[in-house]
């Protein structure tokens, strides 16, 4: 049963990062579509900027679960 739900997750984790690749990276290399899903999604600069923007706020978050441990461990 964890094998099954294991599977699930990963599949959902690849179908997410492609999903976010292709319209924050590929859609913009590509001709303009015909479809309309299609070209507000490469017509979107949201998710171009979403990356950069959370890297800074990531690394807050990494510096900070550091310094928890670090205190934790020498109280």
């Amino acid at each position: 049963m964890e094998s099954i739900w294991a599977w699930i997750f990963l599949s959902f984790g690849f179908v997410s990062f492609f999903g976010f690749f292709f319209a924050a990276i590929v859609s913009k290399l590509l001709p303009p579509f015909d479809n309309w899903v299609l070209s507000a999604i490469q017509s979107d600069g949201y998710y171009c900027l979403l990356v950069p923007l959370t890297l800074p706020v990531l690394m807050f978050a990494i510096y900070l679960h550091w310094l928890s441990m670090k205190l934790f461990k020498h109280a």
